[in-house]
């Protein structure tokens, strides 16, 4: 069974409520530790990281929080992580984050938090990326909170990402470059970009910090719930500053049920009869690129006896826009029809089969009592190429390998 996490995002989000939402949902303590010590290593400050329990109005949490210590004149001196920075530019942070000790997926999603940051900055200052002064992430408690989000993302490995909004506050704040409106113009840009709501809401200051959208954006792989889910377990990361509520980040992990097989989808169509076989290929290919759920063709008689096709595609609500500009652009059509039509889906998943010749991997569907499993075609010919067995030898042998319960 597939397994979600869910960033509810109702009290905004910003880089050390994800972390401490993480930690509280049961992401490896170890791992993090080892990859802040060789941070440390990385850094001109050394830095204290505190992890306890807090309440926010009442909501009991995870408490991440980064304090920066610098040694002047033989005296340790200790600066609140929020309000001291260093200024470095984005080649700085890849090579401090180069030299962390971590893998190299969570590595790039590090450096891929960054880089939609600096991207955000470089719009709203008119500069190339590479100019970008990284004030508030490029301190030692963002370059911590982001390497940290990255390590315990990966360690808990879930198959996706949730991300529907974020709530976000009103009024100004003030930040290194004097009071702004809030969203920040950081915070819009990547909304912006990424396609992420934003929900306004009464409550005055910043509920959505550039570091958490941007985190949210690197992680997120599903703009929707399910609709219909079990929950598992679930993470609360307390937040530090004072909305006059409760204020706090909470990360749901979440399984598809097996009631949550009628789905919402849009089924779109066009009328096709002077485009050519390659561009009618061409563009079947940009549609499932696109993330179309299918692509097909049928034969048609238009008006004066012309021959043609009707093109249909089935997408997901959030891809409509996309996949009908896709479809003018990349056809002779005038217009393309749309309707939202309901289907009724099986839960699917992929397993892997072992023979005493190799390994194929079969997609297994189920909905009640009804359990079918079918071997990949591509896995099937790659493991028929590299042993010159048939095809049908390798399905019948898949066949017999499997168990009724599987």
């Amino acid at each position: 069974m597939k397994k979600y996490l869910y960033l509810e995002g109702a009290s905004g989000i910003s880089g050390d409520m994800l972390v401490a939402a993480l930690l509280d949902l049961g992401a490896s303590r170890e791992k993090l530790d080892a990859a802040l010590e060789s941070l440390r290593q990385e850094i001109p400050h050394e830095f204290d990281v505190s992890i306890s329990r807090k309440s926010s109005y009442s909501i009991s949490g995870c408490d991440f929080d980064v304090r920066l210590r610098r040694r002047e004149h033989h005296h340790e001196e200790t600066y609140d992580a929020h309000h001291h920075h260093e200024h470095r530019h984005l080649s700085d942070v890849e090579r401090i984050i180069d030299h962390v000790a971590m893998t190299d997926a969570a590595r790039a999603r590090a450096k891929k938090i960054f880089r939609i940051v600096a991207e955000a900055e470089a719009g709203a200052h008119g500069c190339p990326v590479e100019q970008v002064h990284f004030h508030e992430v490029g301190a030692a408690d963002s370059l911590a909170d982001i390497v940290a989000i990255a390590v315990l993302a990966e360690d808990l490995a879930p198959d996706g990402w949730v991300v529907t909004g974020l709530t976000e506050g009103s009024g100004t704040v003030m930040c290194q470059h004097g009071e702004l409106p809030v969203p920040v113009p950081a915070v819009l840009n990547i909304a912006a970009a990424y396609g992420i709501p934003l929900r306004p809401s009464p409550t005055r200051g910043e509920m959505v910090t550039p570091t958490g959208i941007a985190a949210a954006a690197a992680l997120r792989t599903h703009d929707e719930l399910p609709p219909a889910y079990r929950v598992v377990s679930s993470g609360t990361g307390v937040g530090k500053r004072d909305f006059g509520r409760a204020n706090f980040l909470r990360i749901l992990l979440i399984e598809p049920t097996e009631e949550a097989t009628g789905e919402e989808i849009w089924e779109l169509a066009a009328n096709i009869d002077d485009s050519t076989p390659e561009e009618l290929s061409y563009l079947q290919e940009l549609l499932l690129e696109l993330g179309a759920r299918d692509v097909w063709f049928c034969p048609c008689t238009m008006k004066k006896s012309r021959p043609a096709v009707i093109l249909g595609t089935l997408v997901d609500a959030a891809l409509v826009e996309r996949a009908e500009d896709c479809i003018l652009r990349h056809s002779s059509t005038i217009g393309v029809r749309r309707h939202a039509v309901q289907r009724t889906v099986m839960q699917r998943e992929s397993v892997s089969v072992q023979l005493p010749y190799g390994t194929v991997r079969v997609k297994r569907v189920q909905r009640g009592d009804i359990v079918r499993c079918y071997p990949e075609y591509e896995s099937m010919r790659e493991l028929a190429r590299s042993t010159g067995l048939p095809l049908r030898k390798i399905r019948e042998d898949v066949a017999a390998a499997l168990t009724p319960e599987d």
